[in-house]
């Protein structure tokens, strides 16, 4: 674990003309706390004791990010690096920000006032790491904790409580017991915490590389206000053959299964969510879902809407938790079928879903399973390749020659190019315009009158 820090030459630059100035200066939070567990930062970003009016004077070009809480951001290189003065924070009425701030001189006050001990770090190159609350030994320790009072600290914001799980799961890291309990014990304020902020957490926590700490939610009391849906999941056996864990368990190994996108993970997540409710057990004891997956479609739509996903995202999802299913022989007729229903890109999309979903069911069945998969992702690619026709724009005729034969109306158009593709994708050979030119005049012309 390192203990000296190798910052870049433009923060190196900014923490000199303020020490220059005459006033502390450190980088502090996250990009320390990475630099000590040997990650890259994402950002940096600097704290110091002068007034945000001073910091403005010290540099060429500022933004007013926030003035009221302290923040300036300096531009330096075409980078952005915010600098924000020592500050303590005042009461927090609506649980996510402090009514008002108070600026201060004392370093110790301004780190008091952070979430978490290994986020409550501040570093400059000539004093080296300032840590008043013990994060250094609990980075050591793989925990999260809590700045002094965590009853306090998830009070103030609320939106530390997933912090802290996603936190946990990006880290791997265990946490503390007392701060685990607080979180238990405010676990209602999370309503006043807006969709968009629970969304971007859930998310980050879903592609870590621990995405079994999302089951921290239900531990803590907190799924049930966020993803109630989810929270039915949790127990509902599966007693079926190809399944050796209830639908939770299925889920989350699901979820584990799949790279760490956040369109695929969710749809993971969401793929089973219908089970509970279409749960029945034939006479044998075996359990079945029919129809699960429009109910889980149903179910995801009304959540990724509650947590206000882009549309884009949301039509994704929501395609492949419909068509998790999907029955795709390795025939070409049955892959060309599933190309023109999806389309290139979310078949392929849909093939990693059909590997998680098995790698998260009965391991006897897996290894044959995922073999007729490779064969039908290598036949999906030889026809990609090979340009054979799966699609209105890979048929040989085209709306406007249909026009010419002497089809007329659009809707009439619409429907001779789908039935004309279905009897190519039945006989590839008939693809060409030759042959469907002169199907459409013997089968459609009088169709169409």
């Amino acid at each position: 674990m390192k203990k000296e820090i190798s910052i870049p030459k433009d923060v190196q630059y900014i923490i000199e003309r303020l020490n220059n100035e005459g006033y502390e200066a450190y980088v502090v939070g996250g990009c320390v706390r990475d630099s000590i567990l040997g990650k890259e930062p994402k950002d940096w970003d600097i704290t110091t004791n002068s007034l945000p009016h001073t910091t403005k004077a010290l540099f060429d070009k500022t933004i007013d990010t926030g003035l009221k809480h302290g923040t300036v951001t300096v531009v330096l290189n075409d980078e952005n690096y915010e600098i924000t003065t020592y500050r303590i924070d005042g009461k927090y009425s609506d649980n996510r920000r402090p009514d008002k701030v108070e600026f201060t001189t004392s370093l110790k006050d301004d780190l008091s006032r952070r979430d978490f001990t290994i986020n409550a770090l501040a570093y400059n190159p000539v004093l080296g790491i300032m840590d008043f609350f013990g994060g250094i030994e609990d980075l050591n320790k793989k925990v999260i904790r809590a700045v002094r009072n965590a009853d306090k600290r998830f009070k103030e914001d609320a939106l530390r409580m997933l912090r802290a799980i996603r936190f946990s799961a990006q880290l791997d890291f265990q946490i503390e017991s007392e701060t685990l309990k607080a979180i238990s014990e405010n676990k209602e304020l999370i309503n006043n915490i807006s969709p968009e902020r629970i969304r971007d957490e859930l998310t980050k926590t879903l592609v870590s590389p621990s995405p079994h700490k999302f089951l921290l939610l239900h531990d803590t009391g907190l799924l049930k206000f966020i993803l109630p849906e989810f929270e039915s999941c949790i127990g509902v056996q599966q007693n079926n053959p190809y399944h050796m864990y209830n639908v939770c368990e299925h889920t989350i190994n699901a979820v584990s299964s799949i790279e760490d996108d956040k369109v695929l993970r969710w749809t993971m997540l969401l793929h089973d969510i219908g089970k509970p409710l279409t749960k029945s057990t034939d006479s044998s004891g075996i359990d079945h879902f029919y129809g699960h997956q429009k109910v889980s479609c149903d179910l995801s739509f009304n959540i990724l809407k509650r947590l206000r996903f882009d549309n884009k995202s949301i039509d994704t999802i929501l395609k492949l938790v419909e068509h998790h299913d999907m029955t795709i022989d390795c025939d070409s007729k049955s892959i060309k079928s599933a190309l023109r229903i999806l389309g290139k890109e979310l078949f392929f999309m849909l093939l990693k879903v059909k590997e998680a979903d098995m790698r998260a069911q009965n391991i006897i069945y897996l290894e044959p399973r995922l073999d007729e998969l490779a064969k039908i992702k290598r036949l999906a690619e030889e026809i990609i390749n090979e340009k054979q026709c799966y699609s209105l724009d890979t048929l040989a005729i085209n709306g406007n020659h249909l026009i010419e034969i002497g089809i007329k109306h659009g809707k009439d158009i619409g429907i001779i190019l789908n039935k004309l593709l279905d009897m190519v994708i039945e006989s590839p050979e008939l693809n060409t315009y030759s042959k469907l030119s002169q199907i459409v005049r013997s089968k459609f012309i009088d169709f169409v009158k």
